[in-house]
């Protein structure tokens, strides 16, 4: 019987990493930085004015913009925001694009001029993606490392289906 029960069960572990949904999710990765203007790579993106592009790197390859809709700094000192933002660029070599919405929280310094550290949450908009992301849901989820100069790099982590 235990003979029988450990081939079962080997079996089924098999079959379940053969049979992987075709929709399974991407685990994603990487880092980015903001590009400090305008270029080639990362040109302007009219609909999404309020910062300098994002340049990332790891498994999504591209640009990320921002639009913000609220932000507002509370007496503590906590800064808070909350905007749209989209990424053209590539996934494991499906190129497209795709919207997200997202929310913003940092902690700053007491003179209220650089961050300690922040993180933020990006949700894929429904329907957003074109080409190699059309019908993607998921979530890319952001951590800001502040160096001694006060240069912010991403670190990004989530998973896009």
């Amino acid at each position: 019987m235990r003979m029988r029960a450990a081939i079962f069960a080997g079996l089924f572990v098999a079959l379940s990493l053969v049979a992987a949904p075709a929709n399974a999710a991407n685990q994603i990765s990487g880092t980015a930085e903001l590009v400090p203007t305008p270029n080639a790579q990362c040109p302007n993106e009219p609909s999404y004015p309020d910062y300098s592009a994002i340049d990332m790197d790891g498994s999504l390859e591209g640009c990320w913009y921002t639009n913000i809709l609220t932000s507002k700094v509370t007496p503590s000192g906590v800064y808070l925001e909350s905007g749209e933002e989209k990424f053209v660029g590539s996934l494991n070599g499906r190129q497209g694009s795709f919207t997200t919405t997202y929310k913003f929280e940092a902690k700053l310094t007491p003179d209220l001029l650089s961050e300690i550290r922040g993180r933020c949450q990006h949700k894929i908009v429904a329907g957003s993606g074109t080409g190699g992301f059309a019908g993607a849901s998921g979530r890319v989820d952001f951590k800001d490392i502040i160096g001694p100069d006060n240069s912010v790099t991403y670190v990004y982590r989530g998973h896009i289906r």
